[in-house]
């Protein structure tokens, strides 16, 4: 059983294999401040709703962008794996060449998704994903990360206006019947869910002509399925996608240290 977890700044997805099938996964607000202690105790009782724990498992591998929590997980991994958890950082096989100017600088959430859209498609691709930030990465046709787009996340948006603008308030993540607000609640609606679904069109649009090849684009993260709906360049969500790469990554490396 492998034990998989992408920790993202908002939220932490983690997930169980059992070979190549997804068993079961959980998501859970990130808190920077848990300790190695904490993070094995939440996860030993996700475990234990399937009847499993952390002594059932035959590896772990985590991508995590917050840097504070990777020190945590390396602790946990000594304390409660047996040093089985494999951390994705530079010196780890992942079978895809990083083509930008400083690959160290690539959030490893990013490249985890790339590879497993990669293997998903085996031709160009775009994967974007709908966390924090909108992230828009690009895949060439041979397998390689070209690099990608970063934007300001949905919810974030919405928080600088309502705070930005005294008399906005927050509204819920739902769309309007019309593209045209006959409310102000309607009206932060719209440009919600269809300005990001239109900046999505527009920048995936971009990114095609760039590659020059009608690349596949596919959508993951938590409020993927809020928005793709309403987009015309993007027609599949895999909320498991980062998951999944993460099992490819560790599968290439136990491959290489056999």
């Amino acid at each position: 059983m492998l034990l998989a977890i992408d920790v993202g700044n908002t939220q932490t997805h983690v997930g169980t294999f059992h070979g190549t099938d997804l068993v079961e996964h959980w998501r859970f607000a990130t808190v920077r401040e848990a300790t190695a202690d904490e993070i094995a105790s939440l996860l030993a009782g996700l475990l234990e709703l399937r009847g499993l724990s952390l002594a059932d498992l035959d590896g772990a591998i985590v991508s995590s962008v917050v840097p504070q929590l990777t020190h945590e997980y390396e602790q946990l991994s000594e304390r409660y794996l047996r040093g089985a958890l494999l951390l994705v950082g530079p010196e780890v096989r992942t079978g895809m060449p990083i083509r930008i100017d400083n690959p160290r600088e690539l959030g490893t959430d990013r490249l985890v998704n790339a590879i497993a859209a990669y293997e998903r498609y085996a031709s160009a691709c775009i994967v974007v994903d709908f966390g924090t930030a909108t992230n828009y990465d690009a895949v060439s046709a041979d397998g390689e990360y070209l690099g990608g787009v970063f934007a300001p996340g949905i919810e974030i948006s919405m928080e600088a206006l309502s705070e930005r603008a005294a008399k906005l308030p927050r509204v819920d993540f739902e769309a309007p019947a019309e593209t045209i607000g006959r409310s102000t609640l309607t009206a932060m609606q719209s440009g919600l869910i269809y300005g990001t679904a239109g900046q999505v069109d527009g920048m995936v649009a971009r990114m095609r002509e760039e590659l020059g090849v009608e690349a596949a684009a596919i959508a993951t993260g938590g409020l993927a399925g809020g928005i793709v709906p309403f987009c015309a360049e993007i027609s599949e969500i895999d909320d498991e996608l980062t998951l999944t790469g993460l099992r490819l990554i560790h599968e290439r490396n136990s491959a290489s240290a056999g």
